[in-house]
Order: C-alpha cells, then sequence, then structure tokens
C-alpha cells in the first residue's frame, strides 16, 4: 500500500531507494502519512485498542515478539472485540495499515541513540501523535490498553540492567505481564473464560 509517488526519500540507503534510515520522526514521509490517518483514515470502532510498541522487523506483524503478543491476544480475546494500534518511532500506526509506505520502509533504531536532542524531539513528536490519535479515536474505542506498563519497563531495567534492543519484547517478564493484564481486563469487563479456555 503506498501514499502515492515518491523518489529518493531522505534517508535511503544507496541501492535500496525505499529503506529510510534517518530517524523516522523527523521525515515528511512519516507526518504525511501521520495526517493521512488523522485526517482521512476511517478507523473502524471496537471495544478495545491495543497499543504495542513498534519492531524493528518490517511489517511489524512479521517481528517473532509481535507473533507471540498476537498469538496472546487472540487466546484472550475475540479479534472482534480488539484492534491493534503500533507506536513508536513510526508514530502511530493502525496495525492494517503496517505495509503502507513508510511504515514498513525504515530501519532505525532509538535504543542506540546517545544523541539527547534526537531523544527529547522524539518523546515530543511521539507524544503529540499519540495524543492526536487518541483525540480522533475518543468516541472509537471503549478501553486502550498500552502494554508493557511503565513500572514493569522501570522493573526490567533496574533490575536486570537491560538495553531495550531487538526482541525486547519476546522477555518473559513482559509476556508474563501482558498475558495477565490482558486476563485480569478481560475477566473484570467480560467474564472469566469466555473467549477461550487457554487462561
Amino acid at each position: 500500500m503506498t501514499m502515492g509517488a515518491h523518489k529518493d526519500p531522505p534517508g535511503s540507503e544507496t541501492g535500496q531507494q525505499d529503506i529510510l534510515t534517518y530517524p523516522p520522526f523527523y521525515l515528511k514521509e512519516f507526518e504525511t502519512s501521520y495526517r493521512y490517518i488523522i485526517d482521512t483514515y476511517e478507523v473502524a470502532p471496537r471495544d478495545i485498542a491495543i497499543f504495542l510498541p513498534c519492531a524493528i522487523r518490517k511489517p511489524y506483524s512479521s517481528s517473532p515478539s509481535h507473533q507471540l503478543i498476537r498469538m496472546v491476544i487472540s487466546q484472550v480475546f475475540d479479534p472482534s472485540q480488539y484492534h491493534i494500534v503500533v507506536f513508536g518511532t513510526c508514530g502511530i500506526v493502525p496495525a492494517e495499515l503496517e505495509e503502507m509506505y513508510p511504515f514498513a520502509h525504515y530501519k532505525y533504531m532509538l535504543g542506540k541513540c546517545k544523541d539527547k536532542k534526537v531523544l527529547e524531539d522524539f518523546l515530543r513528536i511521539e507524544t503529540g501523535r499519540i495524543a492526536g490519535y487518541l483525540d480522533k479515536t475518543r468516541h472509537v474505542y471503549q478501553y486502550d490498553l498500552v502494554l508493557p506498563t511503565r513500572d514493569m519497563i522501570n522493573k526490567i531495567i533496574e533490575e536486570e540492567d537491560c538495553v531495550f534492543e531487538e526482541g525486547s519484547l519476546s522477555m518473559e517478564e513482559y509476556l508474563g505481564e501482558f498475558c495477565d493484564e490482558l486476563v485480569g481486563f478481560r475477566n473484570a469487563h467480560y467474564g472469566a473464560g469466555r473467549y477461550s479456555s487457554s487462561y
């Protein structure tokens, strides 16, 4: 899927025209795509929005971490109940648009960045984009779930001297919390075991 014609995007690697390597949150392609999602794209109503961090592998659903997470979600909820939304250096992306340019055409790891200005810019830009999406979808979802929680991230950093890198979301601590939180949410709002006997 594409937003339209594009030539020689900034940050593209030699011989790989569509692979963007500059911090994506600075690039006009990502702002244009974000504006499309906010101004034009119609998000189908669902009970629950589940927000997942982006992955180094593209499309995101091909990431082993995302595949594990999607498996857990599918064992707890019926597909008609939830909508997966990806956020991070990409901005914010409804999962069904993951192959749209430029979301499947960049390679950048914020975890390796040591530039304070870049990190501050990312936080400012990404916070604004998430806020814009939440405002757009305020009547689309009944509940918003963002996992892993900040408490879990801080716990891993403090106890494991962890750096965030490819595969971080596959860590047992994250998956355990993710499953526990989903099951707890389901049981509180829909009743225990309504959609799966697995949990």
